[in-house]
């Protein structure tokens, strides 16, 4: 995993290293110029342009200025209020204008084609946030210190930042409870399945579906066999004409129109964990079902789509389970429990809902925010916009249930299923991707984690 620290709490890092700030800024600009040097291909003939702001951001870049000098790189500095509108042409650009705590607007220069390496967070984007102003610099790489910020991860972070190289210069963070997840740490939280697993262990219950809304539930069903259930059973409130939709070979468990909460609670006999909500409806039994298998099962529980009610996830509900819940609300689904769309600071919106519902929360989106109620973050970067179509997010809660019933935490879970669906998401077309494309590709995704 890699660290992930807010500005406040890497300004309280630098603070406590015992090295005196001359010295940490000497391994920035250290770390700064090898980067550079890398992007030219080499030092020879190269010219380079650096613009240096007066805070310890600035003070990285003249460093790395310098350092290149040493290599015999021609190098030529502007300070922020001296900076002319277009950079006079160069082989590289480095932005050491502002660092993770600026604030207000900032119209960086014309680089004039050359690319850009910014310094810990392109200058003009919120550390926090991600969000940028209209002018922030949009860097083609960027060497952060100590950490990602989450600003690199979030809202407009992502687009300006480019490649992201993470550099330690020997800062201590091991403080973070925010952490972005890796292949490696996927590999350690989800066993691969045993050489003697019958298809039993580690089933998964789905139940959902409607008249009209068949196709969540199958896809939740047939995304937890994909993942590595070998038993899934299907329950849907009223049945189907046909049983359970195809392709996918779960045991089907009709379910009564109405008070059908015992018979679901039944139907997850032999199951390690369930799914409840895609494709349920909003109707009053509906609800009344639902908040019966919540109240009425131990397992793991992955609540989704219509379930994410809060006539369901209440604080006195989930406190008396054994098992955990974990709820995976997008942004509109959140809005609906909360009453408020996720400002601008995901990961602090997504700890308070861990924190007032008891639940571990995975907010969907470009990049997945996973807490749990005692405010650990994962952060999952793999997806991207081909996952932002219908039926995607049934995929990934039928993946999570499955880790779950693979003996998975909960935390952990929902940030390796966020993980691997989005390395799905990756491996297929970038335009015109679907929800069925999703479940083919989940085996390749599992395979070029466990196996690549």
């Amino acid at each position: 995993m890699i660290p992930v620290l807010s500005v406040a709490e890497m300004a309280a890092v630098d603070k406590a290293a015992p090295e005196p700030v001359e010295e940490l800024i000497e391994r920035a600009g250290s770390v700064v110029a090898r980067a550079a040097l890398t992007m030219l291909g080499g030092a020879y003939g190269k010219h380079v342009v650096i613009v240096a702001g007066k805070g310890n951001n600035g003070a990285d870049g003249r460093a790395a200025a310098r350092k290149l000098d040493e290599r015999g790189v021609r190098t030529h500095v502007f300070e922020v209020a001296d900076v002319p509108g277009v950079l006079p042409r160069a082989d590289l650009v480095i932005d050491a204008a502002y660092g993770t705590g600026f604030h207000g607007e900032y119209h960086a220069p014309d680089s004039n084609g050359a690319p850009v390496l910014a310094i810990d967070i392109p200058s003009g984007v919120h550390g926090d946030t991600g969000v940028a102003c209209e002018g922030a610099v949009r860097a083609t790489r960027t060497v952060t210190m100590g950490s990602f910020k989450p600003g690199l991860l979030l809202a407009d972070g992502p687009d300006h930042a480019g490649e992201v190289v993470v550099e330690r210069i020997g800062l201590n963070v091991c403080t973070a409870s925010a952490h972005v997840v890796e292949d490696a740490d996927v590999r350690e939280w989800v066993p691969r399945r045993s050489r003697i697993a019958h298809k039993w262990r580690a089933a998964v219950c789905v139940i959902g579906g409607s008249p009209g809304l068949y196709g969540a539930p199958g896809l939740a069903a047939a995304a937890a066999q994909r993942a590595g259930s070998g038993m899934v059973r299907l329950a849907i409130p009223g049945g189907t004409p046909s049983g359970p939709p195809k392709p996918i070979a779960a045991l089907g468990a009709d379910l009564p129109v109405r008070r059908w909460g015992k018979q679901a609670i039944e139907a997850t006999d032999r199951c390690a964990a369930a799914v409840l909500g895609p494709g349920l409806g909003k109707s009053r039994d509906a609800m009344e079902g639902a908040l019966d298998v919540v109240e009425g099962t131990s397992i793991p529980l992955v609540i989704d789509a219509d379930a994410l009610d809060t006539a369901i996830i209440r604080r006195s509900v989930i406190d008396k389970r054994e098992g955990a819940v974990i709820i995976t609300p997008h942004d509109a689904e959140f809005d609906r429990l909360t009453g408020h769309y996720p400002g601008v600071d995901r990961i602090w919106e997504v700890r308070d809902l861990a924190s007032s519902t008891g639940c571990v929360v995975l907010l969907k989106g470009a990049t997945t925010v996973v807490a749990d109620p005692a405010g650990r973050v994962l952060l999952a970067t793999a997806g991207d916009q081909r996952l932002a179509t219908g039926g995607t997010g049934d995929v990934l809660s039928g993946v999570l249930a499955s880790f779950c019933a693979r003996g998975v935490p909960a935390f952990e879970a929902a940030a390796a299923a966020a993980y691997v669906h989005g390395k799905a998401g990756r491996l297929g077309p970038k335009d015109g991707l679907v929800a069925d494309d999703l479940l083919a590709l989940l085996p390749a995704a599992l395979g070029s984690v466990f196996d690549g």
